[in-house]
């Protein structure tokens, strides 16, 4: 890939996220501003200016006291048992039983604070080929580890998994870096993998082939 290429790709990588991100901050910040409850709330004396600050404040402080007083509410019997019926309800509905069940999973997954779950391995999936998976934390009743091996580049398809403890190998890597290698389709960047040019380069060096010193 030649050099111009290389410097627009990476610039891509670096602010299209960015981009991506602040678009949907803004969008969140009009949605929160625009909340008809939060009218009621301004006062009188409070200047023109520092309305949509004060009802980001206002909104935010509701939704915390609405969390708060929900999780209160969950650790009681009555809680349990209707968030029990809720979920059996949500469930017999097809369409929108996968979007609460992903979500809830997704917000367990990301509080849940384990150092297990989530772990990058590896797993020799055919005799020469090995695949990245994702440790969850769980095991079956035989004691076989279940993991999830997501698409590249779609990682919220996938499959799930039950193998032996002995054909999981550890990455030693973090999960980000994981993510970003099959988020990117294997071309990014990372500390544990060598470009092709300079793993050939380094052969050659160790076979002692003379064409490298020409070069």
């Amino acid at each position: 890939m030649s050099t111009w290429k290389r410097d627009f790709a990476s610039g891509l990588i670096v602010l299209v996220p960015l981009i991506v991100l602040l678009l949907v901050v803004g969008w969140i910040y009009r949605q929160i501003v625009a909340i008809p409850l939060i009218d009621t709330l301004e006062p009188e004396w409070l200047v023109e200016p520092a309305l949509p600050l004060y009802r980001v404040l206002i909104a935010l402080a509701l939704f915390t006291t609405l969390v708060l007083a929900v999780g209160y509410f969950m650790r009681t019997t009555l809680g349990r048992f209707m968030e029990a019926r809720l979920d059996d309800a949500i469930n017999h509905i097809p369409a929108l039983r996968v979007v609460y069940n992903a979500s809830k999973l997704a917000v367990e997954t990301a509080l849940s604070g384990t150092d297990e779950l989530q772990k990058p391995v590896h797993l020799e999936t055919w005799k020469g080929i090995r695949m990245t998976a994702f440790k969850t934390g769980k095991k079956t009743r035989d004691g076989r580890l279940v993991l999830f091996m997501p698409t590249a580049p779609n990682i919220t398809s996938g499959y799930v998994i039950e193998v032996e403890p002995e054909r999981v190998t550890d990455t030693e890597e973090t999960v980000e870096e994981a993510m970003t290698r099959i988020l990117s389709a294997g071309f990014a960047e990372s500390a544990h993998q060598i470009p092709v040019e300079e793993q050939t380069i380094a052969e050659a060096v160790d076979r002692g082939d003379d064409r490298v010193d020409a070069e």
